[in-house]
């Protein structure tokens, strides 16, 4: 079984909820038994997860050697300059490990997706704008202690794709799921 979940803020990529914990779990959403999410997305963000009950694509989809791509949109606080989306796309050190190359890019304009729920923050003096990481590495945190190691704190953090398998075109709106045909299967897993 291989499904594609759009997470929506709120929710851990886990089925078993922790002890004192605000978040809710990814049991919410009555996804059939023996799958579980393949990679994570924290709480705090949204967009494509994968599930499945196949023990081995985890390694296949998450170690950095097989260069899964996975694409994410973040609205930041600030502007990305020239320079900082360059420092990320080379690598910045972030806890003493030093990511790997990425492409970063700006998005103008931003994606649309609806509204959070509860909304970002909003500072009338600081501007916010929107950029694309795409990366083939996923430590924890990743991409949040990315853009702030460069002077741009995340607001919002959506993962737009895995492999080739974009979230738009499942056409899943927030917190729904639906189990993928061979064809969708394909773009999500690497052919090695």
């Amino acid at each position: 079984m291989f499904i594609a979940l759009h997470k929506p803020f709120g929710f851990l990529s886990q089925f078993t909820p922790e002890p004192g914990s605000k978040w809710r779990t990814l049991a919410d959403f009555k996804i059939p038994s023996g799958v579980y999410p393949l990679g994570r997305l924290d709480a705090d963000s949204e967009g494509l997860l994968l599930l499945s009950d196949e023990t081995k694509l985890n390694a296949k989809l998450l170690n950095p050697t097989h260069g899964h791509r996975r694409e994410y949109w973040i609205q930041i606080e600030g502007l990305p300059t020239d320079q900082a989306l360059a420092e990320m796309a080379t690598g910045v050190t972030i806890r003493g490990h030093r990511t790997l190359p990425c492409t970063a890019t700006r998005l103008d304009p931003g994606p649309n997706l609806l509204p959070r729920d509860p909304p970002i923050r909003i500072r009338k003096t600081v501007p916010d704008s929107w950029i694309s990481l795409v990366l083939k590495e996923g430590k924890n945190r990743q991409v949040r202690r990315m853009t702030a190691a460069v002077g741009l704190p995340t607001l919002r953090l959506h993962r737009a794709a895995i492999g080739n398998l974009s979230l738009a075109s499942l056409e899943l709106p927030p917190g729904t799921w639906r189990e993928l045909s061979d064809e969708e299967r394909a773009l999500a897993i690497p052919k090695r």
